[in-house]
């Protein structure tokens, strides 16, 4: 029996709710809210349409109600509003956090938590600081959705289906991001080639850009808030993307945050590397063939990220 507790029923919290009930994958589904009677309302509203999906027990609670839950899913925090970078919320959120952290613990010490509020990789890093959850059970939702978008935008590119498409967003879940283009391929065939190796006489492709690319993918978030005020379709498939792999048998690869010890000269900071996921959490980092611009890029990345958590009260 797989029970899943969300603590914020937002936006996001509320259609990771749903995303779940659709796809089957908790019996149980806890939605804890500062606001009790939204949480109850997006609780009812679910489960008055479970039965057309899987079985599934979908109820508002309290902390004592997420006992045992397997996976504990953090949404909390203040929305970014257009304009708004996601790292001018962080001590706002780490501050919401902070209350958080020491009552959900007391009920699920052996849950992994799976932190999807921004700024991602800060609060991922602050749960691991203030939690004592084991670090392979403390996962940041980190760049699988900037991956994704990347995925999607190089399948549109080519016409091609997105699982022949394989490559990477890591680093911080934000402006500092990057893509190791020198691993980005299109069923084994490096992504630059791709185009011209496609024997067909009537078959154009777009020229490849790298810069509108990685444009694309870092500006996806900003143009859909400025569209429709927040994003919460594609995070909500992402996260349940990662619960999915959690409760799986076997290891999925995964850009997800999580601590760093050195891996790449990096220490004592969280963003997103490809990891090992499964049964016993984010258990393993796979170490990539970096160039010297793309580790450059990563490090870059971690000193950013540094940076920031030098200025907040963690």
């Amino acid at each position: 029996m797989n029970k899943i507790t969300i603590i914020g029923t937002g936006s996001v919290g509320s259609t990771i709710a749903y995303t779940l009930s659709i796809q089957g994958l908790a019996d149980e589904i806890v939605m804890i809210d500062i606001n009790g009677e939204k949480a109850v309302g997006e609780a009812l509203d679910i489960r008055q349409g479970t039965p057309f999906c899987s079985s599934c027990s979908v109820y508002a609670g309290s902390y004592e109600d997420a006992v045992n839950s397997n996976i504990v899913i953090i949404t909390s925090g203040v929305a970014r509003k257009p304009g708004q970078s996601r790292l001018d919320l962080a001590q706002t959120n780490v501050n919401i956090l902070k209350s958080i952290i020491p009552e959900i613990t007391r009920y699920c010490p052996d849950s992994t938590y799976v932190i999807v509020s921004n700024p991602v990789d800060i609060l991922t890093y602050t749960f691991c600081k203030l939690s004592g959850i084991p670090e392979e059970r403390v996962i940041g939702s980190g760049t699988i959705l900037d991956t994704s978008r990347l995925r999607s935008r190089l399948s549109e590119y080519y016409s091609i289906n997105q699982k022949n498409v394989h490559a990477y967003v890591l680093g911080e879940h934000g402006d500092y991001s990057f893509i190791p283009w020198s691993l980005v391929n299109i069923s084994n065939v490096p992504v630059e080639e791709y185009g011209a190796s496609i024997l067909h006489p009537d078959t154009i492709f777009p020229e490849f850009n790298r810069a509108e690319l990685e444009d694309y993918v870092r500006k996806s978030g900003a143009r859909v808030i400025e569209r429709k005020g927040a994003t919460y379709y594609a995070v909500s498939v992402s996260v349940c993307h990662i619960c999915k792999c959690l409760l799986s048998g076997i290891d999925t690869t995964l850009t997800v945050s999580t601590m760093l010890h050195g891996e790449y000269g990096i220490s004592d900071v969280c963003l997103s590397l490809l990891n090992v996921v499964g049964p016993k959490g984010a258990h393993s980092k796979v170490l990539l063939k970096f160039n010297e611009e793309e580790i450059a890029a990563l490090r870059n990345s971690a000193d950013c990220l540094k940076a920031v958590i030098a200025e907040l009260t963690i």
